[in-house]
């Protein structure tokens, strides 16, 4: 495996980690809307609690997917594209309640971090 998808594997395990369990009550510069914390974003979006917490259990779950493929690589393609579209998924709530460019990065770069990965273990790269 390459040094550059082993990164992106524990970049994206890290930081959904940090998001969904350490930063989860707390504010970011990249919260939708003018959101405090997830439960307030979730709401900005027009999402359910029940929503927030699939969505939260589903990028926990493939987040640590990517990480198991570490060791497993079959788990990577379903993992990556999970992840990948998740973040579509978030990149198209950022927009649709009209946030600046930059709250929508970090889903733009696991975004394309998840497709790196899928290609990867496709073979298609």
């Amino acid at each position: 495996m390459g040094y550059l998808v082993l990164a992106a594997k524990i970049i994206i395990f890290l930081t959904i980690a940090n998001v969904w369990f350490l930063r989860f009550s707390r504010p970011t510069p990249y919260r939708g809307g003018q959101a405090r914390n997830m439960r307030e974003e979730f709401e900005a979006y027009g999402l359910s609690e029940a929503m927030l917490y699939m969505v939260g259990a589903l990028k926990v779950l493939a987040a640590i997917g990517l990480l198991v493929s570490i060791w497993i690589p079959f788990v990577a393609i379903p993992s990556a594209a999970a992840m990948g579209f998740l973040m579509a998924g978030a990149i198209w709530m950022h927009l649709r309640v009209g946030d600046p460019l930059m709250k929508s990065m970090p889903a733009l770069l696991f975004f394309f971090l998840s497709v790196f990965i899928w290609l990867q273990s496709t073979g298609s790269l």
